[in-house]
């Protein structure tokens, strides 16, 4: 039913399928940062406890910097500069050394400063294109589909691993989630979606 009343607003679904996009590359760095620090960086388990670590308290000051970043230039340009430092972040991963804790530390940060913003950010956003008084159906939709592409990232990772033998190219391929999800939210107008369905559009978007 959900989906098709949704059907009339069909620039909420393109915002929704671009979601799916890229937070499946964030869960699939989430799953395989540390077989990545593990088997090919070579380090050790104390290592790999103290970049998560790193991860969790550096995700707090990064949704609180998304947050602020946001009410300057607006929710999308937020997403979208979020976007580019996850890309940038994988890219730089594929250049560190086995063994050196440091380099590694240096993607946590990274990581950390994107991970809980991009898609706590995302979820705000869609918010707004939702109409009043559906965001329950809507955010179970949300949900539903987050979970049906969950298994993409793990296979492209696991594809290039495997016909490659190895995991800098298998985790850098996932790229192409960040460089899709990139591309399909800044093709979205916003500003139409958030007004397609009766919302008030904030100044800045």
């Amino acid at each position: 039913h959900t989906l098709r009343q949704a059907r009339h607003f069909p620039l909420t679904l393109a915002f929704l399928g671009a979601y799916w996009v890229f937070t499946d590359g964030i869960s699939t760095v989430s799953q395989v940062s540390a077989q990545y620090g593990s088997l090919e960086l070579k380090l050790p388990q104390t290592s790999l406890i103290i970049t998560l670590l790193i991860v969790q308290f550096i995700a707090y000051a990064g949704g609180m910097l998304h947050g602020l970043v946001a009410r300057h230039i607006g929710a999308k340009k937020t997403i979208l500069i979020s976007l580019c430092v996850w890309l940038l972040v994988l890219v730089a991963a594929y250049f560190v050394q086995a063994g050196q804790d440091l380099q590694f530390y240096g993607l946590a940060v990274g990581i950390g400063l994107v991970l809980g913003g991009t898609n706590a950010l995302s979820r705000s956003l869609f918010s707004q294109m939702v109409p009043a008084g559906r965001e329950a159906e809507y955010f179970s939709l949300y949900e539903v589909g987050e979970r049906s592409t969950s298994w993409l990232g793990p296979l492209v990772f696991a594809g290039v691993g495997q016909a490659t033998g190895s995991f800098r190219l298998a985790i850098v391929s996932l790229v192409v989630f960040f460089a899709a999800g990139l591309v399909l939210v800044s093709l979205v107008p916003v500003r139409r979606a958030i007004e397609a369905v009766g919302n008030r559009a904030p100044e800045r978007l």
